[in-house]
Formats: structure tokens, C-alpha cells, sequence
């Protein structure tokens, strides 16, 4: 078996980007506020801040900064995706594996982790979580998938409300090829 090895820093910034068994499936923002809900908890047993997120129908990408003297993120990934799966109906189809060792068959086992570098790679994968639902032709423009904290920057005075601009010839739900 793969010994995967995580890089854990007290008090760091990371990016993760975590998906749906089913890439197919629109589950994450079908149960959004169930999400939102399960993540608030989290968030209180175990604090974090939420720098920048984005939920897409199949997979999420956020950036968080753990409190000074933790690096612990791997038990509230674990505390998030456990929490979500329990409160779904168990309607998805289970391979012989995970029916043996009794899993759901709604996240993927592992994610992705970064540990951000310094403020340009910050910045980097900020905008990656903002551009995302774009890139993925679910939007015209940033502003108008919901399930962002692109508003939150904008309210801010981050970013203006047209940052990155349109994307032409292509219509709110049609993704790009």
C-alpha cells in the first residue's frame, strides 16, 4: 500500500481540493446547506478559517488556515466528509470493497493538499477556488455561481464584481469542452 505523506505545518494555510466518488453527480450543491451545516460544526468543534471556498456539483476547492500550534486538517476532513455521508440517504451503488469494510460510496477515499508557499502562491489558489466554476463553463461570469466566497471578496473590496471577466459564446450551464 502507498505510504501518502501529508505536509502539516502549525498554523498553516492550505489549499484542498476534494471530490465526489460520482464526478458525475451534483450532490454538493443539491445538499449545500447541509454542507454549509456540517462545515459550521466542524468549524466550532475544531476551528479554522475559511479563507476562500468554492462548492461545485461534484467536487469542492477551498483554502484554510489552521489556529497557531495546529496542523491537524486531515480529522475535520475526515469530521466533514463522516458527518455529510451520515445525514444522506444510502441510495449509491457501493463496490464489493466498500461494502466489505461497510463505507459509503459518496467521497472519493483521499483529496488533494497543499500547503500554500507564501503570498503569491496564496493569492494563485484563492483566484483558482474564484475562477473554478468558470473554468468549468457553469457560469458566464464569476458572480453568478452561488456557492462561493467570491461575494465575500467582492464585499470586501477584494475583487470587483466583473473580476475575470465573461466568457462569451457560452450559456450558464453548458460546460466548456
Amino acid at each position: 500500500m502507498t505510504n501518502y505523506r501529508r505536509h502539516r505545518v502549525p498554523g498553516g494555510t492550505y489549499f484542498f481540493t476534494v471530490n465526489l466518488l460520482d464526478r458525475t453527480s451534483d450532490l454538493l450543491v443539491q445538499k449545500i446547506n447541509l454542507l454549509r451545516d456540517v462545515v459550521r460544526k466542524v468549524r466550532h468543534e475544531k476551528p479554522f478559517h475559511i479563507d476562500a471556498w468554492v462548492v461545485l456539483p461534484d467536487h469542492l476547492h477551498c483554502v484554510w488556515t489552521l489556529p497557531p500550534e495546529d496542523a491537524d486538517y486531515a480529522s475535520r476532513w475526515q469530521n466533514i466528509k463522516m458527518a455529510f455521508s451520515k445525514r444522506i440517504p444510502a441510495t449509491e451503488p457501493l463496490s464489493e470493497v466498500r461494502a466489505r469494510l461497510d463505507e459509503r460510496g459518496i467521497w472519493q477515499r483521499r483529496y488533494w493538499e497543499h500547503t500554500i508557499r507564501d503570498e503569491r502562491d496564496y493569492e494563485t489558489h484563492v483566484d483558482y477556488c474564484h475562477i473554478n466554476p468558470l473554468k468549468h463553463g457553469l457560469v458566464t461570469v464569476v458572480r453568478g455561481w452561488p456557492f462561493s466566497t467570491f461575494h465575500r471578496y467582492v464585499q470586501e473590496g477584494i475583487y470587483t464584481a466583473d473580476w475575470a471577466g465573461t466568457v462569451p459564446n457560452l450559456k450558464a450551464g453548458e460546460r466548456k469542452a
